[in-house]
C-alpha cells in the first residue's frame, strides 16, 4: 500500500493545501465534490491500455472487469467553486488524451466536423452517409476525457444531436466531467421539440454520477473589485464614458469598420483598432450569430466594447440567448469587456423563467467577475499585457 507521501496527488489534497495556507475558506461542500473527482482520478489510473483486446481493448488491462469509468455532473449556483475544482481535476487527470472546452465551443466544433463529413460523402470520398459515428470516433481519438465547464443546452441544433453523439462517445469509453447551473432534468427546459432531447438526459444519468455543490457563499462576489468598465443607465454620460474608455484603449485612434470572414460569409465589426473592437448590442445579439461567431470575435480581439445593452423580456428571447452565449465566450477567453447598459446586470432580465432564467444567473455573475481585478489579471496574463 502506498504511503500518503507516495500516493498520487488528489483534488482533495490540493484543496486542503489552499485552505491550510489561508488562500481559501474551508468549505465542506467543495471537499465533498473533490472526493467525487478523486474517485474518477483513481479509476482513470487503474484503466491500463491493452491494445490486443479488440476495438475496445484499450479500455482495460488484462483480467479487469469491462466497466467504463463513470463521469461526474456537478450542478449548483454560480460562484461556488465549480470551475476551480474542475481546473484542479483537469490538471491532475492521468491521461494524455483529454480536452476541456466550453460547451458552446465544443458543439461548434462538432457541427463543423459533421459538415465536413457530409461534404466528403457528397464528393464520394466516403461511403459513410451518417456523419455522427465518424465524428464521434474522431473526437474520441483525440480525447479519452471530456471536461465541460458550465454545461448548458439552449440551441435546438445541439439538442437534436447530443443523444446520438454521446451514445457513440460513451460506447467507446469516453469519460465526461461537467459542471452546470442546473440539474440534468432541467437541461433544455422549455426548448423546442424537447421530447426529442429527453433520451440524452437518460443517457447522461446512466454515464455520470450527479452531485451538487451547494455552498452558501458566492465567492466571485466576495472578491469583486469593480472597475469603471460597465456603465449604466444609458444616456449621454455613459456614451461619453465609453468614448473615453475607447480612446484610452486605442491610444486616441478612432478606429474603422472591419469584418471577420466566416466560411463564405462575414461578421461585420462596426469599429476596430488593433485588437480592440466596438459593437452595439444590436449588432451582436439582434442578428443571427452563434457560438462559433462569438468565438471568432474572441480569438480576433482581446478587448470588446458592447454598447446599449437593453433590458430583456420574453419578447427578446432570441436576443437573450445570444447575449448569454456572447458573455460565456468572452469570459472563457479572458476578453476584456467594456459595456454600457440600461440597468445593472442583475436587473437586465425582466422575467426569470425557463432555460434563459437559469442561464442568466451565470451571465450576471460573469458580468460582475469581468469587472474584477482578478479577472483583469487573468486577461493580462493570457494576452501578455
Amino acid at each position: 500500500m502506498l504511503s500518503r507521501q507516495d500516493a498520487p496527488p488528489s483534488v482533495s489534497e490540493q484543496l486542503r493545501a489552499l485552505t491550510d495556507a489561508g488562500s481559501l475558506q474551508a468549505d465542506d461542500a467543495q471537499f465533498a465534490v473533490a472526493g467525487h473527482l478523486d474517485r474518477i482520478l483513481d479509476e482513470l489510473r487503474l484503466r491500463v491500455p491493452s491494445p490486443k483486446r479488440g476495438a475496445l481493448g484499450w479500455l482495460f488491462g488484462k483480467g479487469r472487469k469491462a466497466e467504463p469509468v463513470k463521469g461526474l455532473y456537478v450542478y449548483g449556483s454560480v460562484g461556488r467553486g465549480k470551475t476551480m475544482l474542475m481546473d484542479m481535476f483537469f490538471k491532475l487527470a492521468p491521461v494524455e488524451a483529454k480536452r476541456r472546452a466550453h460547451f458552446h465551443e465544443f458543439m461548434a466544433d462538432v457541427h463543423a466536423r459533421i459538415h465536413a463529413q457530409r461534404q466528403k460523402f457528397k464528393a464520394g470520398e466516403t461511403r459513410q452517409a451518417d456523419p455522427v459515428p465518424p465524428v464521434a470516433a474522431s473526437i474520441r481519438a483525440e480525447a479519452e476525457l471530456l471536461c465541460f465547464d458550465e454545461f448548458t443546452v439552449t440551441d435546438i441544433a445541439d439538442a437534436m444531436i447530443l443523444s446520438r453523439l454521446f451514445t457513440e462517445l460513451f460506447a467507446h469509453g469516453c469519460v465526461l466531467v461537467a459542471t452546470s447551473n442546473v440539474i440534468p432534468d432541467d437541461l433544455y427546459r422549455d426548448g423546442l421539440n424537447r421530447g426529442l432531447f429527453l433520451p440524452f438526459i437518460g443517457l447522461l444519468k446512466q454515464n455520470v454520477e450527479v452531485t451538487t455543490l451547494d455552498s452558501p457563499t458566492d465567492y466571485r462576489l466576495e472578491k469583486l473589485d469593480s472597475l469603471p468598465v460597465y456603465v449604466t443607465p444609458l444616456g449621454a454620460r455613459t456614451d461619453a464614458a465609453l468614448d473615453a474608455a475607447w480612446s484610452r484603449v486605442t491610444g486616441g485612434a478612432t478606429g474603422e469598420p472591419d469584418a471577420i470572414q466566416m466560411k463564405g460569409r462575414q461578421i461585420d465589426v462596426p469599429l476596430a483598432h488593433g485588437t480592440a473592437a466596438r459593437f452595439t448590442f444590436a449588432s451582436l445579439c439582434e442578428v443571427p450569430l452563434g457560438a462559433s461567431d462569438y468565438l471568432a470575435i474572441a480569438h480576433r480581439f482581446d478587448t470588446v466594447f458592447v454598447e446599449d445593452i437593453p433590458r430583456m423580456g420574453p419578447e427578446k428571447r432570441n436576443e437573450t440567448k445570444r447575449f448569454i452565449i456572447l458573455v460565456d465566450t468572452l469570459y472563457d477567453n479572458q476578453v476584456r469587456l467594456f459595456a454600457s447598459a440600461e440597468a445593472m446586470p442583475e436587473d437586465l432580465l425582466t422575467e426569470r423563467r425557463g432555460t434563459e432564467g437559469f442561464e442568466f444567473d451565470r451571465t450576471v455573475s460573469r458580468l460582475f467577475e469581468m469587472r474584477s481585478a482578478d479577472y483583469l489579471e487573468l486577461h493580462r496574463e493570457k494576452r501578455g499585457k
